[in-house]
């Protein structure tokens, strides 16, 4: 349907509705409690993620979108978290602080990546003033072509009708994530999108697909809306118009977390609304991104590169190239399931069998192997100035379609060190005869709990042997 990932750096979007913190506490739990018959957990790490409109708000940042989020906050610790968190991913917010609002949390504690229970710090609805918040709009409405509605019930969203009246009256495309039953509320919104049960306790329960046209046909109807996307799990999704309908199936081939899966795939959505694709188009992005978000633990979001090894399958070979930001996030989300990453580097400036039986062993070791690569320049403070033979982009196209190679990265100094050390992969692999204390980066990687391991090279084989044989035989 797509030949690519579109460009998504030109889409002006406002995300306003109930805003949270999403706390992890994970750890290991062995042994049950004396006092009470429930587990033990030794906590180990402590994770704070944006839920809730702030994450519709990440996934739009996180692909290329510009973004202006707007909601309530408490003047408290999480509210500043929520903020720092969010202005740090490039998301511009725009929050009314109310002193008689606790910023809504939800803790989650995890053992072996299973949730035991979650507890929830908020009050609602919301205390503050509603005016505030409608002027605050008014004054970004001008600015911004498509409005995202992110409705979790908390109070927010109290006046939406008033709110979704002010975006249309400014040319803004209207997108609702609703909540509750009464959808009056949303009259006129050009798309919502909710789930199989949300729109069944609306609309009356669906015995068969036709019965669901019909029903989503007569809502659509009743309130003006010109397009429903009904999130239907396991059975994939389904877009309602008036004269026209477009089901694909599901995406994902693993479900580990369906938590905030429908903020990334209305996030998505308005991506392809501002960009004016095709909604069919849009669709199917969607459905791709909420494979991917659901196959990761917690309160996730999607990358353009993720998107793309989505749509072209994860051995094309032009797709295992990242930038480092992409990286580490990529190596987040591989930790996050229990891989365990492996990384190695070099010039590979000529690939040769030696080469291809290195990284074969390196990716033995672990689920994920990561190649970082010396840029032209670095090559030639290495190696001289008749060197690299390939460019850079020829050798990372060549490694990346290597099937041991999950991801290629490139880097500028002579040596990894500062990468590893941003990185921190499981393990650093090196050959030769180095010891594991000369391996650049290593430091840094042993005291987060990895390791450095050395593999010996492959005898007679060699980038300067298969060069000199090259030019002798000229």
């Amino acid at each position: 349907m797509l030949a690519a990932t579109p460009e998504f750096d030109t889409a002006r979007i406002i995300v306003i509705g109930d805003v949270m913190l999403d706390r992890y506490w994970s750890g290991q739990a062995a042994r049950i409690s004396p006092e009470a018959p429930v587990p033990v957990v030794r906590v180990k790490t402590i994770e704070d993620r944006i839920g809730g409109a702030g994450n519709v708000a990440l996934n739009i940042a996180r692909l290329g979108g510009k973004v202006t989020l707007l909601g309530v906050i408490g003047d408290d610790a999480e509210g500043q978290t929520l903020r720092q968190l969010l202005e740090a991913e490039n998301v511009a917010c725009d929050f009314v602080v109310a002193p008689a609002v606790r910023s809504i949390c939800k803790l989650r504690i995890m053992a072996q990546h299973q949730q035991l229970i979650r507890v929830d710090f908020e009050e609602s609805p919301l205390d503050f003033e509603h005016a505030t918040l409608q002027a605050r709009l008014a004054s970004h409405l001008s600015a911004h072509d498509v409005i995202v509605f992110s409705d979790y019930g908390k109070g927010t969203l109290a006046r939406v009708a008033d709110h979704i009246s002010a975006a249309k009256h400014a040319g803004l495309k209207v997108l609702v994530d609703p909540k509750g039953t009464d959808y009056r509320r949303y009259a006129h919104a050009d798309i919502i999108t909710p789930n199989l049960a949300e729109f069944q306790a609306v609309a009356g329960a669906c015995t068969t697909e036709q019965q669901l046209l019909d029903k989503g046909c007569d809502l659509l109807q009743q309130q003006q809306i010109q397009t429903l996307l009904l999130t239907r799990g396991e059975t994939g999704m389904t877009l309602i118009q008036a004269l026209q309908t477009h089901s694909l199936p599901a995406q994902a081939k693993d479900v580990f977390d369906v938590t905030g899966a429908g903020d990334t795939v209305i996030a998505v959505m308005a991506l392809g609304v501002a960009l004016d694709m095709p909604l069919p188009e849009a669709m199917y992005l969607a459905n791709l991104a909420a494979g991917i978000v659901v196959g990761k633990l917690g309160t996730s979001t999607v990358s353009r590169q993720e998107l793309t090894r989505a749509m072209h399958g994860d051995r094309d070979s032009s797709y295992g190239i990242v930038s480092e930001n992409e990286l580490v996030k990529l190596i987040a989300g591989a930790k996050a399931h229990d891989e365990k990453v492996i990384m190695t580097n070099g010039c590979f400036d000529l690939l040769h069998a030696g080469h291809v039986t290195y990284l074969e062993q390196a990716k033995a070791l672990g689920d994920r192997l990561i190649v970082a690569v010396n840029s032209d320049a670095s090559v030639k403070r290495l190696k001289g100035e008749s060197r690299p033979i390939n460019g850079l982009q020829q050798r990372m196209t060549v490694l990346a379609a290597l099937a041991c190679v999950d991801w290629v990265v490139a880097f500028e100094e002579e040596t990894p060190e500062r990468l590893y050390c941003n990185t921190l992969p499981d393990v650093i692999v090196k050959g030769g005869d180095y010891l594991p204390e000369q391996v650049a980066g290593g430091d840094c990687v042993i005291k987060a709990g990895g390791e450095v391991k050395i593999l010996q090279f492959v005898e007679g084989q060699s980038t300067t042997t298969m060069i000199n044989k090259a030019r002798g035989s000229a």
